[in-house]
């Protein structure tokens, strides 16, 4: 188990670099004997630059790194500097495609999920590539009401804290209010006494229930709950 650096560059169709960090759930990532189950975990926006450090003990990659048996692979990128999750979907799914190429991922089972700015390119890479991604998991994100017939076909669960100061709660209530109105798969959690800080990660990354839901859904074969 381990956690590791590495640059993604890509030329084609377009010009692809970003910085990322891989957690692999046994030292041999290369054995495509078993297939794993991929995350891809989106930092929130002050993790964004040139320099991988900022990721450290950090966000999903680091909460698995400390647990004895994590079985999925979690791949953390890092968003440029001046830039933002919306602009670096491509890249991003350019990279989970690299993913899938290269190391035993069950590619019927790739989840998404990500923290405040992450929370919002959460909602937005599932809603642009719902046929990627088996379930995803915003957490203190945002996004618009208006397009949630674009999300309705994916399992979703969010979360979010009712006394956030940075990103308001009703960022994920309204998201739920619109999904649930046009019969979507969608629940939501919410936290109290959290605020916008990294426990309200912590305690979603802890919670056992989150990976057991995950696990039950599988591409283009969603599970309700």
């Amino acid at each position: 188990m381990s956690v590791s650096n590495h640059v993604f560059s890509k030329e084609n169709p377009f010009k692809a670099n970003m910085n990322y960090q891989l957690y692999l759930p046994h030292d041999d990532g290369i054995n495509r004997d078993t297939k794993f189950p991929l995350i891809v975990f989106l930092h929130g926006v002050k993790k964004r630059g040139e320099d991988i450090s900022l990721l450290d003990n950090y966000g999903l990659t680091w909460i698995a790194e400390g647990k004895s048996d994590f079985p999925f692979i979690i791949v953390t990128p890092q968003c440029p500097t001046d830039s933002n999750w919306v602009e670096e979907f491509h890249c991003v799914k350019a990279l989970v495609d690299e993913m899938i190429m290269n190391y035993p991922v069950d590619a019927e089972r790739v989840y998404l999920t990500g923290f405040s700015m992450g929370g919002n390119g959460t909602w937005d890479f599932a809603s642009r590539a719902p046929e990627l991604f088996s379930a995803v998991v915003p957490i203190s994100g945002w996004f618009e009401p208006g397009q949630a017939n674009l999300l309705k076909d994916i399992p979703i669960w969010a979360f979010h804290c009712v006394d956030d100061d940075v990103v308001r709660v009703s960022g994920t209530e309204d998201m739920v209010r619109s999904i649930t109105k046009i019969g979507g798969n969608i629940r939501a959690t919410y936290y109290s006494e959290l605020g916008h800080s990294h426990k309200v990660m912590e305690e979603t990354y802890n919670n056992q229930e989150l990976y057991t839901w995950l696990l039950k859904h599988k591409r283009n074969e969603p599970i309700g709950g």
